[in-house]
């Protein structure tokens, strides 16, 4: 599993990545949707391609990138964005993400040895001509595991595999369960688990992580100083089809063929990729500054008659959510600990906090009809394990209050008070965005007073994407309720996100019910489909219910592509494992 990106693995979005500018309508039908769809194709004409000449590329962020170049330390869809012209995944998926042979790697799985055989291709090269290895795969786990990294990426899903718990744990130097049947230098890897899990044939399964690590080049840092080491942050090593010849900290990044990339010499001769606020981002696409640029969906009115243009989108495996911290993690136990007396630990708060929110009207005010609001944390892209008959929180200001009121939070004024009788102040944080986000969020606030709730932001302003997720990682306690959003993995499997050792689980709930039906979704039953349905709908009822954490929208992702330009491709076959184009496969066409 590569948690990380759009096809592979999970990833934490800013307000502007996700393109929620504005939150979709609950009365979107699936004829609207439809609708929408037609407008765009997800793949750009094809026309003749032609050798060199420079693309410039819009990364559009109000905040400047961190610059962690490695899939198993960083975490932001930023960093990911900005380096997918020379990350590739190992493994090539067909367009439903399930696994094929014609990526760097093949992958055979053994239900009954309970083994997955990775067998690296001869000349997948990192980009200083040195073959990826066996050794290469394991060190990427040994990354993740290693508590002196602090990867965000360990989870109890990849301690599936023989052996990794011990290795973290220090009790083990290597990982028992990871066999190089042709030593460290071949390319074959049979990774042993302890138990087979449903969905390991398909990429984000969060069982098999999906990227490897060049050991040679990074093996003389020390772990603990990996994520900040200049190996990851100015010159990392990758086996895409672009290699990184020049970087602008945070700004911009310059890429050029890989000329040992394994599939040939990629037809364009460089690659800038440079940051541009949200503000901005329309009147550059206006003057064709940028060769491509995703689009923000509340501006799509300015952006639509622009000539020399092809808009391409789709709908990503996304949402928006409202998250409420309930407990903290923790480091010792590898787990999230809840708090019983948490200020917004009170199912009723959390319910009535969720039916103020307006979103009908901010998708009519804000929108061109391209984001929708989704009712449960399992997106419609998920098919049958997405359960309708979830209606989730429409917006219901009478409803609400009559939540508070039973509950015992009573008005004192103009604002209520807690059950104990005691003043309540709820701190939300949120996110810096487009020009649209700050009145959305002051809107939400508004509506909540309407119920007599007192919210706050969080240090009295939006906060930018990077403090926003340190404050939610390190459970900082001005941090009531919080606005996130994530890209998700093609493989549906919640556990990375919301189990009890998920440090991703930001909310920090942990139950036995969720603990439960978490462990069915990936049990030996649910291998059988019609079991594993019936797992999915019973934990997005539990999750609707007790609303620990609320779905609020998805969006479509526009690109604005140059018409000179060939091969930009959103099917997840035309990818490079992490959700974004292959750039081998894009050229210009004059």
């Amino acid at each position: 599993m590569k948690k990380g990106h759009v096809l592979g693995s999970v990833f934490a979005l800013s307000a502007t990545a996700l393109l929620l500018s504005a939150c979709g309508n609950s009365q979107t039908s699936d004829r609207d949707e439809t609708k929408t769809v037609a407008r765009f194709s997800s793949t750009v004409p094809q026309k003749k391609a032609k050798k060199g000449g420079t693309v410039k590329v819009a990364v559009v962020t109000d905040t400047p990138f961190t610059g962690i170049f490695n899939d198993e330390l960083q975490t932001g869809a930023t960093d990911s964005e900005v380096m997918q012209y020379g990350d590739e995944s190992l493994f090539a998926t067909d367009d439903h993400y399930r696994f094929t042979d014609q990526g760097a790697a093949t992958i055979k799985i053994d239900q009954k040895a309970k083994t997955a055989t990775v067998t690296i291709k001869k000349g997948v090269k990192w980009s200083d001509g040195k073959q990826v290895t066996a050794k290469d795969y394991e060190y990427a786990y040994e990354i993740i595991a290693n508590k002196a990294t602090n990867s965000q990426r360990y989870s109890a899903s990849l301690a599936n595999l023989e052996g990794l718990a011990e290795y973290r744990a220090g009790k083990a130097k290597t990982i028992s369960g990871f066999e190089m049947p042709d030593g460290e230098n071949g390319r074959v890897a049979v990774l042993h688990f302890k138990t087979m899990k449903p969905g390991m044939n398909t990429s984000g399964n969060g069982y098999i992580w999906e990227a490897a690590a060049p050991y040679h080049y990074l093996k003389d840092v020390p772990f603990a100083k990996l994520q900040s080491s200049d190996k990851i942050r100015k010159k990392p090593l990758f086996f895409g089809p672009y290699k990184l010849e020049k970087l602008v900290r945070g700004q911009s990044a310059t890429w050029v063929p890989n000329t040992y990339y394994y599939k040939g010499q990629p037809k364009i001769a460089k690659i800038v990729a440079s940051v541009i606020s949200p503000n901005s981002l329309a009147q550059s696409i206006k003057s064709n500054k940028f060769d491509v640029a995703s689009v923000i969906n509340s501006q799509w009115s300015q952006i639509k008659g622009t000539k020399n243009v092809n808009f391409i989108a789709n709908i990503p495996l996304a949402y928006s959510y409202l998250g409420f911290k309930v407990g903290k993690w923790d480091a010792k136990k590898g787990e999230n600990v809840m708090n019983p007396k948490a200020k917004m630990n009170n199912r009723a708060l959390r319910q009535a906090i969720a039916y103020g929110m307006n979103v009908n009207q901010v998708y009519k005010h804000y929108n061109s009809g391209l984001s929708f609001r989704i009712p449960t944390l399992i997106p419609k892209q998920y098919g049958a394990y997405f359960d309708d008959s979830v209606k989730g929180y429409s917006y219901n200001i009478k409803k609400g209050n009559q939540l508070l009121d039973e509950a015992g939070y009573k008005k004192k004024g103009t604002y209520r008070v807690q059950p104990n009788g005691k003043p309540l102040t709820i701190k939300l944080a949120a996110m810096t965005g487009s020009s649209t986000q700050e009145p959305i969020i002051q809107n939400y606030i508004q509506q909540w007073k309407k119920m007599g709730l007192h919210v706050v932001l969080t240090g009295g302003r939006l906060i930018e994407f990077n403090s926003f997720y340190d404050k939610l990682q390190n459970d900082d306690p001005n941090v009531d309720m919080f606005i996130g959003a994530w890209s998700l993995s093609s493989e549906p499997s919640q556990s990375d996100l919301y189990a009890r050792t998920a440090p991703f689980n930001y909310s920090r709930f942990a139950s036995k019910e969720n603990d439960k039906l978490l462990a069915e979704m990936d049990s030996a039953k649910s291998f059988n489909q019609n079991y594993r349905v019936k797992a999915f709908h019973e934990w997005q009822q539990y999750m609707s219910k007790e609303a620990y954490v609320v779905p609020v929208a998805n969006s479509y992702d526009i690109k604005a592509i140059n018409k000179n330009i060939t091969g930009y491709s959103l099917r997840p076959s035309k990818s490079n494992g992490n959700g974004y184009p292959n750039w081998y496969n894009v050229a210009l066409t004059k």
